[in-house]
């Protein structure tokens, strides 16, 4: 099984997220839940919700609390929560940022994990160009898409479809495909490092 928690805030489509990447899951032929965790549900309080992804049928009812992966929609939690905790040594990171880990103040971090499996994807840039609005997560979903193969972006895709109106979904779809172009443009960088 395959457990992604997605961190950000109120108002950035983290419910919509995990939801998304659930019917991706399930267009993909996998067994897939998804589920939030409220604390105060007003526009800009933490908002954490969850995923799980699997070959067979998932049982597990409770709060991922060791993710394989972690989505952070929005930076400004990084020092506010501890977004990391359980985080598995080997398991997927991706940040909408455009800042360094350094600038984050987390390359200590990173610097212990596989180089392969941290991301820094411009999501709220992205989002803006395509979307007009700065909502990260429908390309953070194809940031993760390229980074863990967990999902197809066609399937992201076609999630994104089903769900908003032809219009929003246009937009999306777009700040989905750039962004899974661009982490695999980042893993063959680190690729290219590793080789050389």
């Amino acid at each position: 099984m395959f457990q992604i928690r997605i961190h950000g805030r109120g108002g950035q489509g983290v419910v919509t997220a995990a939801e998304l990447l659930s019917v991706a899951a399930f267009l993909d032929k996998q067994h897939a839940q998804a589920f939030p965790s409220f604390g105060s549900e007003r526009t800009g309080a933490p908002v954490v919700s969850f995923c799980r992804i699997s070959e067979n049928p998932i049982r597990l009812r409770e709060p991922v609390l060791e993710p394989d992966a972690i989505l952070i929609q929005d930076p400004t939690l990084l020092h506010s929560i501890d977004v990391f905790a359980g985080a598995k040594s080997d398991g997927y990171m991706i940040i909408n940022t455009t800042k360094s880990f350094a600038e984050l103040g987390i390359d200590e971090f990173v610097a212990s994990r596989p180089q392969n499996r941290n991301f820094i994807v411009p999501a709220s840039d992205i989002a803006f160009k395509h979307v007009g609005r700065p909502m990260p997560n429908a390309a953070l979903l194809g940031g993760f898409a390229a980074a863990t193969k967990k999902v197809t972006l066609a399937s992201v895709v076609a999630a994104i479809e089903d769900r908003f109106p032809t219009k929003i979904a246009a937009g999306n779809v777009a700040a989905a495909t750039e962004a899974y172009e661009f982490v695999i443009q980042e893993l063959e960088e680190v690729n290219h490092v590793a080789a050389n």
